[in-house]
């Protein structure tokens, strides 16, 4: 399902009786990449989450299309977070076939593997693989997701220089497909993309 933008209008986000940020607003086109930057503790991450409907808002609207109920959108997201959602003793190949049959999408879990650059890792179990190693696989599983909208929380972290190229490769091919990307981050994606800066 595609969808035609993402649009945040006069969010406000509390944590802990912390005012996160007031008035937000933005919009994000199909076809788009979002840079979300600022200080540890801006409230990146709590964003990411209001818009997958994981954390409420204080106030405002946040509409994927012309849905704006927060079960709703979560069904249209695609999310990297800090977790790997790998079991240690599952292989990469098993991990991402589970993943391909939870979202019902048509998978290329062999391509996928490969954009990532785990091919040849698809057989060894998860618990080998090093941190870089997981969140590789973590976004081969993003990229099988079939999902319209990708929130990504730190993508280019425990990456080398490779892993960082590839990553933003996979994020610039799902906007050129008309998909949205929203990326929490302290460093450049190294691809095109708007930047909201939060303080």
């Amino acid at each position: 399902m595609s969808i035609a933008a993402i649009t945040v209008t006069n969010l406000t986000g509390i944590r802990g009786q912390r005012v996160l940020f007031r008035g937000l607003s933005f919009r994000v086109a199909a076809g788009q990449a979002l840079s979300l930057e600022g200080p540890n503790g801006a409230g990146k991450t709590s964003l990411l989450r209001m818009i997958a409907g994981f954390l409420p808002s204080a106030a405002g609207t946040i509409a994927l299309g012309e849905t704006s109920e927060a079960e709703e959108r979560g069904r249209l997201i695609g999310w990297l977070g800090h977790h790997d959602g790998a079991k240690p003793q599952l292989t990469p190949r098993e991990v991402l076939t589970f993943f391909a049959q939870l979202y019902r999408a048509e998978a290329d879990v062999a391509g996928a593997l490969a954009a990532v650059g785990l091919a040849s890792l698809a057989d060894l179990p998860c618990q080998y693989l090093s941190a870089g190693q997981k969140k590789r696989l973590a976004l081969a599983r993003l990229k099988l997701s079939g999902r319209a909208v990708w929130l990504l929380d730190e993508p280019l972290a425990a990456l080398d220089a490779d892993g960082k190229k590839r990553c933003g490769e996979i994020i610039q091919a799902h906007c050129l497909y008309g998909g949205i990307a929203i990326a929490a981050t302290h460093e450049p994606l190294g691809i095109a993309c708007e930047r909201l800066v939060l303080t």
